[in-house]
């Protein structure tokens, strides 16, 4: 192209020599070869199977072909995706069984700026999470501070969920009851057991037999789809002649962008893995409780009715239901004149599944105890994962309605992939 006001004739002519002409081809290919191709686009479908599905949570492998990625539906709206590794995470609000759904995954330049959902929040000592505008749970990661000063100090830890709240922002756990000073919301330790020869205990602290260590928050995330707390634990057997680390205890907590709609609701998921951290078993030998400890708020505590139960099997006596097995167990009871509850949801991978239960005779408290089924033991070397789902409503439970939760928990709907291009 010439530049303004000069005449063409003004440029001197280029010669390229015979040989750059006969190289220029090859160049060109291998320029081309250099430059990658696009990123394909795929169909994702979405098939529910036998389970109707309501804010179900589908989770999927995403290509590695791309920077980012954009999700849209059948009509070309835009899904929130979240995107953790290489991990896609959406939310498919309404599909009945048997029927499918289709998706289109989109390469983006980067990855899409995140929707509002579920916010992570450090907070006084806590970390809060919060969706649709209202709180959902805090994780205690400083160490708290018990009610009464007099309290000797091992009650005091971090490394638990409390509080957990209901939609209308009503407390439905509880922290360092006047019964039992060392429960503390929503945890997770071994009881009676023995390791090389001693018998410490993780959970009664009380008992100084052992203890529970929280060693940190290893990571944290905000999302479109879901919130995320990872976190570690040490179970310390204090009987050695130094204090020795037996279990190690992973947490990972994700808190869903869900129960917005008419029926209102929050949900989380606990995932506990654990693994020996020595060379010697620990054996646990039969006992009435032990694992994943759920206590609920004060004012369920006293006898009658304060505190009700409801399991999977429609049990809602709580002296029949102690020792029964069932897929889950609601928790529930009068706060301020108004019911609220909480639904543990136990995943059908978990060891001893159904697994039985430690239902308190006189306390709001549920404990899913795999230990009440006969002795048994951990090993080094072998990795022990236990997943619960919780989810807390107000008003009384519906057990169609949770045994349709847990049968979409327990059987995810099943996604698959096609490239497009």
């Amino acid at each position: 192209m010439a530049l303004a006001g000069a005449k063409p004739e003004e440029f001197p002519t280029m010669i390229i020599p015979s040989p750059f002409l006969r190289a220029l081809p090859a160049a060109l290919a291998l320029l081309v070869a250099a430059i990658p191709a696009a990123a394909a686009s795929y169909r994702v479908t979405v098939a529910a199977g036998d389970v109707p599905r309501e804010q179900s949570i589908a989770t999927f492998t995403l290509p590695a072909d791309a920077a980012g990625w954009r999700l849209r539906d059948a009509r070309g709206q835009e899904v929130p995706l979240q995107v953790r590794g290489r991990e896609g995470a959406f939310i498919v609000r309404q599909l009945g069984a048997g029927a499918t759904e289709t998706y289109r995954l989109e390469p983006a330049a980067a990855a899409a700026p995140a929707a509002k959902g579920v916010m992570l929040q450090r907070v006084d000592g806590k970390i809060a999470a919060r969706f649709a505008g209202r709180p959902i749970l805090a994780f205690q990661e400083e160490k708290s501070t018990p009610p009464q000063p007099d309290l000797p100090d091992y009650y005091s830890r971090g490394g638990y969920i409390h509080p957990v709240y209901s939609p209308a922002g009503t407390i439905v756990t509880g922290d360092y009851p006047p019964d039992h000073f060392h429960h503390h919301g929503i945890w997770f330790a071994w009881v009676k057991t023995e390791y090389e020869g001693r018998h410490p205990d993780f959970w009664n602290v009380q008992d100084k037999l052992g203890r529970l260590d929280f060693k940190g928050v290893e990571g944290l995330w905000s999302g479109p789809v879901h919130a995320g707390i990872l976190a570690r634990f040490h179970s310390i057997d204090i009987l050695a002649p130094t204090p020795k680390p037996v279990v190690d205890d992973r947490w990972e907590v994700r808190i869903y962008a869900v129960g917005d709609g008419p029926q209102a609701y929050q949900m989380f998921d606990l995932v506990s893995t654990q693994h020996i951290i020595g060379d010697s078993p620990l054996k646990l030998p039969t006992y009435r409780y032990g694992g994943i400890g759920i206590r609920g708020n004060e004012q369920w505590i006293g006898t009658g009715d304060k505190t009700r139960f409801l399991t999977s099997t429609g049990e809602r006596d709580r002296i029949k239901a102690h020792e029964s097995r069932a897929n889950w167990c609601h928790m529930g009871g009068l706060v301020d004149g108004k019911f609220t509850g909480i639904a543990t949801l136990a995943h059908p991978q978990n060891f001893r599944s159904p697994e039985p239960m430690r239902v308190n005779p006189k306390i709001p408290f549920l404990n899913f105890a795999p230990s009440q089924a006969g002795d048994w033991e951990m090993v080094p070397g072998k990795t022990y994962v236990w997943r619960y789902r919780f989810i807390v409503q107000d008003g009384e439970p519906d057990q169609a309605w949770l045994d349709a939760r847990w049968r979409d928990y327990a059987n995810p709907v099943k996604v698959t992939l096609e490239s497009v291009q």
